[in-house]
């Protein structure tokens, strides 16, 4: 049994897992998980991936206890089935993407998102009117959003789409995802254990980046009341454009 040494693995883990940590205490909840993205730079996106979902699945506690019984049970039994979906279709494809097509997935997912929130976000952009809740469009962005949380915990972004338009209160916002995102990391142990993700070196490299976990998801609690959004935003923005760039150069140039 032994655990990763590079240190730069490290360097990037340690950051990236207290800012998911703080997205899931609902400090900017749609920052999204940037631990996948950030670990893949140094080691196979899959096994970032099997690193990263022990400590989520803790994670996830915290963020209930914070934020429970404040979910929309409409929308979480909209996007729940095909979030289902989601899980198996990504485990089907899981063995079947080398380590060049993950990485070039998560660095477009990584920088679709910056480019939607950046663009959303342009001066002189007025508010939209709240969207209507869809069975139809909620299925489909669960569905998209299980696949991609499977293949790379990256489902944020993909549920965004549906939620955001919604134009929920903050609190119901941050407890519907953190919902959402609890039921899929808990049945993801299914297939990435059936997958071989969760080998003893990933397993003990999780044990070591846990600690951060309770850390992360209080610290988001705290900041709520402390600090805007968009400073956080912005590292997080900062983050993914770099770290997105650098996958699908990687992607790219391995296929």
């Amino acid at each position: 049994m032994s655990i990763i040494t590079d240190p730069w693995f490290w360097a990037l883990a340690v950051p990236a897992f207290v800012l998911t940590g703080v997205s899931k205490g609902g400090f900017a909840s749609g920052a999204g998980n940037v631990a996948v993205p950030l670990m893949a730079l140094v080691i196979p996106a899959p096994q970032a991936a099997g690193i990263a979902l022990p400590v989520l699945c803790a994670m996830d506690i915290s963020s209930l206890r914070a934020w429970w019984r404040r979910w929309s049970w409409d929308q979480l039994r909209i996007i729940l089935p095909g979030g289902l979906l989601g899980i198996a279709a990504g485990a089907a494809v899981f063995g079947l993407m080398n380590d060049a097509a993950v990485k070039l997935m998560v660095g477009g997912i990584a920088l679709a998102f910056l480019a939607r929130s950046l663009w959303q976000a342009r001066p002189g952009r007025s508010a939209p009117a709240p969207a209507t809740p869809s069975r139809v469009k909620g299925g489909f962005w669960g569905l998209v959003s299980g696949f991609t949380s499977t293949v790379a915990h990256a489902g944020g972004p993909p549920l965004a789409v549906y939620l955001y338009p919604l134009r929920l209160d903050r609190a119901t916002l941050a407890a519907t995802t953190v919902v959402f995102f609890a039921v899929m990391n808990y049945v993801k142990l299914i297939p990435y254990a059936l997958l071989g993700q969760l080998s003893a070196t990933n397993l003990l490299t999780s044990l070591l980046l846990l600690p951060l976990a309770p850390l992360g998801v209080r610290l988001g609690i705290w900041l709520q009341a402390r600090m805007s959004d968009r400073v956080f935003y912005r590292i997080v923005y900062a983050m993914l454009a770099v770290t997105g760039a650098k996958l699908v150069w990687d992607g790219l140039a391995g296929l």
